[in-house]
């Protein structure tokens, strides 16, 4: 009994604070040309949402991983321009436990017996701040849209803590994009 609560109680952890991440692209598009890129910024005033410290981390990722896929920055003459947008919610997350007991089985086996049976419920509620950083990529040749990825995730307070999962998510992000990194 108490190793099924843990896996449920694991279960809905995972479940409910899980990041998602979605990918849309230009299925014309030809990615191995792109050798270069530039940031064109946050659109809508969204990086006032977050602080200098954190807009570097997410900069920083992001050179990263199109670093390890072979481009390079450039500010003049790139191939491709990358805005980035960010969205955040003041959500609330809510969960249920019910226990149950039953009455007296004279074998001690079964869920029938007699008596009077009981339950208990706990509710758990948790305010979050869900975010959500959408990367759009154009081609400067074009100035159509090529590939846009989106993920969305728990906001965590700490900023130890997101040192280490904004990489990670970008990362995550990044293995949506269609050129993998180089080993």
């Amino acid at each position: 009994m108490k190793y099924a609560l843990l896996l449920l109680a694991l279960c809905v952890n995972l479940g409910g604070w899980a990041q998602k991440v979605t990918a849309d692209m230009d299925k014309e598009a030809d990615f191995t040309k792109f050798k270069t890129y530039k940031f064109l910024g946050w659109q809508d005033d969204s990086d006032k949402m977050i602080n200098e410290l954190d807009q570097r981390r997410l900069r920083d990722a992001f050179k990263n991983e199109l670093t390890a896929r072979g481009l390079s920055y450039s500010e003049n003459n790139a191939d491709i321009a990358i805005s980035l947008f960010l969205v955040t919610e003041n959500k609330t997350s809510t969960t249920a436990y019910t226990d149950y007991f039953g009455g007296y089985n004279r074998y001690r086996r079964g869920p029938w017996g007699w008596g009077v049976g009981f339950s208990t419920t706990t509710y758990q509620e948790r305010d979050y701040v869900q975010g959500t950083l959408v990367m759009d990529i154009y081609d400067e040749g074009t100035g159509s849209m090529v590939w846009q990825g989106v993920v969305s995730a728990a906001v965590s307070d700490n900023p130890q803590r997101r040192e280490k999962t904004i990489p990670k998510t970008i990362k995550k992000l990044m293995k949506k994009y269609p050129v993998k990194p180089a080993k």
